[in-house]
């Protein structure tokens, strides 16, 4: 597999009395586009800002492809940021902007041209070279950001919230773009952010941070259907935690377990148990039509709700309201319980 991009060893920043980030040893590898996420105040973000050098651990070490850099200034490591507002020179052009970097460094004026276009090609902005900022959508003006850190080639690009100010389709749409760009240029991504969305959509693998510790490190797919704890079942898209009386009725054992909401089948209360199912019984309290599915509350029989999704593939809004104060059983095959601890 070779040297990792960025090895975290037990690592910790601490701010007086908080403990910031604790203990954290972590492997990002080459190529990678490596999410962080986690609500505020997880941690994330001042790992973001250790591997940039902006901040330094309080104890532990940080290795660049092999590289002790836990001291070095942000000027002598190989990595680039790109932030949530952008930070580009409002009074420069789009392609002054890009080429700022290689200006600095003494790059010729023809070279620097060259990589320009080069990268105004790569990030769909062709054309746009003479605008300024503030001539620029909120997307095209992170992609002029993004085109301004890669033109350094940096071997691990840094992206601290980026979407952060995008409106929800425009988020969506870059989330796309982000990751093709990332296959096309093949160096590491690390990705901060605290929308599960986000993460689960352009991760190779995803670290979820909670109170300056990881809680689990895993593909988009094993974060969500193998949750390692409860905070992470919870965090990571929506989740049922079931415990106690109510799980030793449906489980025959009071182990916490999770239960995603989209694989609970709502079916009327006769409806026949498969050996291979769990079920529960209960009343419809409440329907939250949501256009591509429909949300629903179920209290149980005996205390406790389960929240339920399901895809309206052949209802309207007018059918899916029919439930509301019905009795009804919910089924979901065994094989989709996780118990969770912690």
């Amino acid at each position: 597999m070779g040297e990792p991009a960025v090895l975290f060893k037990n690592v910790s920043r601490h701010f007086g009395d908080v403990k910031a980030v604790d203990e954290v040893t972590l492997e990002i590898q080459h190529g990678e586009f490596f999410s962080m996420l986690g609500p505020s105040g997880s941690g994330k973000t001042t790992c973001l800002r250790m591997i940039a050098g902006f901040d330094r651990p309080t104890s532990g070490q940080i290795f660049l492809y092999g590289q002790d850099v836990s001291n070095l200034p942000p000027y002598e490591r190989s990595v680039n940021t790109v932030f949530q507002d952008y930070a580009l020179f409002p009074h420069m052009t789009v392609e002054d902007n890009i080429g700022y970097g290689l200006m600095i460094k003494g790059a010729p004026k023809t070279e620097r041209m060259k990589q320009v276009d080069e990268m105004l090609e790569l990030v769909r902005l062709p054309g746009f070279g003479y605008r300024k900022p503030s001539q620029l959508s909120g997307g095209q003006r992170q992609r002029v950001a993004l085109g301004r850190a890669l033109i350094n080639h940096p071997k691990v690009l840094l992206l601290d919230e980026p979407l952060g100010a995008l409106d929800l389709k425009l988020r969506q749409q870059m989330q796309v773009e982000l990751k093709a760009i990332q296959k096309r240029v093949g160096i590491t991504f690390i990705f901060v952010t605290h929308d599960q969305e986000e993460a689960l959509t352009m991760s190779d693998r995803i670290a979820v941070f909670n109170e300056g510790k990881i809680e689990q490190v895993g593909t988009p797919a094993e974060i969500y259907e193998h949750p390692a704890s409860t905070f992470v079942a919870g965090f990571v898209g929506t989740s049922n935690l079931v415990s106690g009386e109510v799980a030793e009725r449906v489980t025959g054992s009071d182990a916490r377990f999770s239960i995603r909401p989209e694989k609970i089948h709502l079916a009327t209360v006769d409806d026949k148990v498969d050996d291979d199912m769990f079920y529960a019984d209960g009343k419809v309290r409440d329907v939250i039509y949501l256009g591509l599915y429909t949300r629903y509350l179920v209290e149980l029989d005996g205390g406790g709700d389960l929240v339920v999704v399901e895809q309206n593939l052949r209802t309207t809004s007018m059918d899916v309201m029919k439930v509301k104060d019905q009795r009804v059983r919910l089924l979901w095959k065994k094989e989709h319980v996780r118990y969770v601890g912690g």
